[in-house]
């Protein structure tokens, strides 16, 4: 078998396609959909609850799969919900105290890019090579980075608005 230069270009007809989600480190729909949700609300917060329909139509989201996804959000204390004719949603906390690993955590679950570096401990002990493996270390590093750059990002860094964002351009920017 030929060895293979990583620094070079590789013969396309051997490569796979990496979209949709085959990709190594993949994060579904859920977490997707779930973040822009969760900007929705960081450019609302302060304004009061803002509904599903809202949301789903400034994202062009379904609102079907918001319902789903707010549930976790609701559950893991990120989001409030707010019944009534006004009602809707509202972040439980200021968008510069959430941490964007907390977000992808409450819709996705733990991060695990192999079963035997997963966050959680239980999960280790799934692989019965984890006591020896060397390459466990590898996954571990990947997990850290992973779970490091989400967890260095807030809600606030994300929610600036932008000039060509069609509900949220800042008005400073576009006079």
């Amino acid at each position: 078998m030929p060895v293979v230069d990583a620094s070079g270009p590789l013969d396309p007809r051997g490569r796979r396609s990496i979209f949709p989600g085959s990709g190594a480190v993949h994060f579904s729909t859920r977490g997707e959909y779930g973040v822009r949700l969760m900007m929705e609300l960081a450019r609302h917060y302060g304004a009061g609850p803002v509904s599903l329909t809202e949301m789903a139509d400034h994202e062009s989201l379904p609102r079907p799969y918001l319902e789903q996804l707010v549930i976790s959000l609701r559950e893991a204390g990120l989001v409030i919900s707010t019944r009534g004719a006004h009602g809707g949603y509202t972040l439980s906390a200021p968008p510069s105290e959430i941490r964007m690993g907390a977000v992808i955590r409450a819709l996705e679950g733990p991060i695990v890019p192999m079963v035997c570096a997963s966050e959680d401990p239980a999960h280790a002990g799934i692989c019965g090579r984890t006591g020896f493996c060397n390459v466990n270390m590898l996954w571990v590093k990947v997990r850290n980075a992973i779970t490091d750059a989400l967890d260095s990002v807030t809600l606030a860094d994300l929610a600036t608005p932008r000039p060509s964002h069609p509900f949220h351009a800042d008005p400073t920017l576009t006079s």
